[in-house]
């Protein structure tokens, strides 16, 4: 017999201590998952619409066997020679824009946009940071200061406003307006750091704006940011650690929103559970970085990563999953968008991440994040699992491996309209 839910987070808080998050008023107890599906101690069953780190489904057997077979033969550090890595490396590499040449692997996506803000000021020979305002990049002593950086806790630091159309930064604007708007503010972050002589080495943002909401981003806005900051000296960071793998229905985000990057951090979707991250960029960039940081991960660059990370290219290549997850992305937002409910103020997204914005008014766009919560708790007991985030909480955030396909998106779509009927 199990344990039940009150003992396990007993348990758990004098363990890992009062606080560590939980999902969900009522929290899961989850023991197993297959495909798109996990289950609970009880054996009850869950959709999951939300976890991204098994990309290509929960325990897949093609990546299973691969991890147990390169634990059943070798996995060292990395300062060996080892040619299952380098196939893995070259076979990544060339996944990106002709301009990326060569990788830093990491364990973590925090990681990895640590080694890819290192990889811009060793470059530029500048330390100026921009961000926007409700980025996420990880949760280390530097890459935590551009979490949700409003302020000016770090004098290398910078925030922007991030660019949406939904809630714009003024209404009654055309898109290309809008675009020249919101580059004012980058604009204004290179002049800050220019008259406090902090010489600039890059702006760090998520190409899908994934933690901000998802956004629908002004078109133009991504490249000629990036442009804005390559005149200034500095670097162009595109963070893919969600926004990549095949995720909004291109391999990488930065397609998706029409730019390129001269650096690309990538993360949790590497190794569908395995830590596995990287930072991809220039040759001299990297060829730099190495020289001059001498970086060294214990676990990163591993054979055991390298088999895990080539499963998941197969799987993804194999069944073809760049293409269905465009198919059925857009299916479930056509779909979505057609529900008549007043509170769902806005339906975005690209691929198998959409965004539903939860609004109290519809007229006034007030943010309900209130709201948001009951729904992803009335869908949870009813074996539906999403989550609230967004700038402002009340993004209904959909992210399901990338395995998920038409009929898993009708079972949750009837399971959504069933809840609408009931709370609105």
């Amino acid at each position: 017999m199990s344990s039940s839910i009150e003992d396990l987070v007993a348990r758990r808080e004098r363990v890992l201590g009062v606080g560590a998050p939980l999902f969900y008023e009522q929290p899961l107890h989850i023991v197993r998952g297959e495909g798109v599906y996990v289950f609970d101690a009880d054996d009850k069953r869950y959709l999951d619409l939300y976890n991204n780190v098994p990309c290509v489904g929960h325990a897949n057997p093609h990546v299973v066997e691969a991890m147990r077979e390169q634990a059943a033969t070798l996995n060292v550090h990395s300062r060996y020679l080892h040619e299952g890595v380098l196939d893995y490396a070259e076979r990544l590499v060339a996944k990106h824009d002709d301009s990326i040449e060569r990788i830093v692997f990491t364990c973590t996506g925090t990681e990895a946009n640590e080694v890819a803000i290192a990889m811009a000021r060793l470059a530029t020979g500048g330390r100026g940071i921009i961000c926007t305002d409700r980025a996420y990049h990880g949760n280390t002593a530097l890459v935590s200061k551009l979490t949700w950086a409003g302020g000016r806790s770090d004098p290398e630091i910078r925030s922007v406003r991030f660019p949406e159309t939904y809630r714009p930064i003024e209404e009654g604007l055309s898109e290309a307006e809008l675009v020249e708007r919101y580059l004012a503010d980058v604009e204004a972050a290179i002049e800050s750091f220019a008259a406090e002589g902090v010489p600039l080495a890059g702006m760090l943002v998520c190409s899908l704006l994934a933690n901000e909401g998802l956004p629908n981003i002004p078109k133009g806005y991504m490249a000629r940011a990036a442009k804005m900051v390559r005149d200034a000296g500095g670097l162009f960071i595109s963070d893919e650690v969600q926004a990549g793998f095949c995720r909004s229905g291109r391999w990488w985000g930065y397609e998706t929103s029409e730019f390129v990057p001269d650096i690309a951090t990538m993360g949790k979707p590497m190794g569908s559970g395995l830590p596995l991250a990287g930072t991809v960029a220039r040759s001299d960039l990297v060829d730099t970085f190495r020289k001059r940081s001498g970086y060294f991960n214990t676990f990163a660059a591993s054979p055991l990563q390298a088999a895990v990370g080539s499963a998941v290219i197969d799987v993804i290549e194999t069944e073809k999953l760049e293409r269905r997850v465009g198919e059925v992305g857009s299916y479930l937002r056509d779909r979505l968008g057609k529900i008549e409910c007043e509170a769902m103020g806005d339906v975005r997204g690209h691929g198998l991440f959409i965004g539903l914005d939860w609004v109290s008014d519809p007229e006034t766009k007030k943010a309900d994040p209130a709201g948001a919560i009951r729904v992803v708790n009335r869908l949870k007991d009813k074996g539906f699992l999403i989550s609230n985030a967004g700038a402002l909480f009340n993004v209904l955030k959909l992210r399901p491996p990338l395995v998920f396909d038409r009929e898993h998106a009708d079972q949750f779509l009837a399971a959504f309209e069933e809840t609408v009927q009931e709370l609105y």
